[in-house]
């Protein structure tokens, strides 16, 4: 009898212990967004803006992911990810010089990143480097990906790309 109240008793203060300090999080690690998913909120509405024709604000959100993804490189530097991210948004802000460094270095921490290979793909085509977009088709030519569909049209002139 007695052992079923201790057993009991332990259980019921290990519940309860376990339950209220489930709920409260000194850390915050699970509300709190990286930078680089915030970055990411911003390039999503970013590009419903550009749906929508609302080029100044598409720019706005994509400086602000610009901004994040810098910082989130410095906090954790050489993710394919970020790299492939601080690409899009400096080309899609223009500047397809510093976008094709982003890409090439991201590249060579994952060659066959699909993202990667399919953004510098677009870069390569909107500044006239056809050979180099296809090379970039190339490699996407075995994953069975939208990234690949998606950079075939653009070359083969089917779908414009929206840099």
């Amino acid at each position: 009898m007695i052992k079923k109240l201790l057993i009991t008793s332990f259980l019921s203060f290990f519940l309860i212990t376990n339950v209220f300090s489930a709920g409260s999080s000194d850390s915050g690690t699970s509300k709190t967004k990286s930078n680089y998913d915030k970055a990411v909120s911003h390039i999503n509405l970013a590009k419903k803006y550009e749906k929508k024709g609302k080029t100044e604000k598409a720019n706005k959100k994509y400086e602000k992911a610009l901004k994040l993804l810098i910082q989130s490189n410095i906090e954790k530097p050489n993710s394919a990810d970020t790299l492939n991210y601080l690409g899009f948004t400096t080309r899609k802000l223009g500047d397809f010089v510093e976008g094709e460094k982003y890409y090439l270095q991201g590249l060579l921490i994952e060659p066959k990143h699909r993202g990667i290979n399919e953004y510098l793909g677009e870069l390569y085509v909107v500044t006239n480097k056809i050979d180099l977009a296809k090379e970039r088709l190339e490699v996407l030519k075995s994953c069975n990906c939208d990234e690949y569909k998606e950079l075939k049209e653009i070359i083969e002139g089917k779908k414009k790309s929206k840099y």
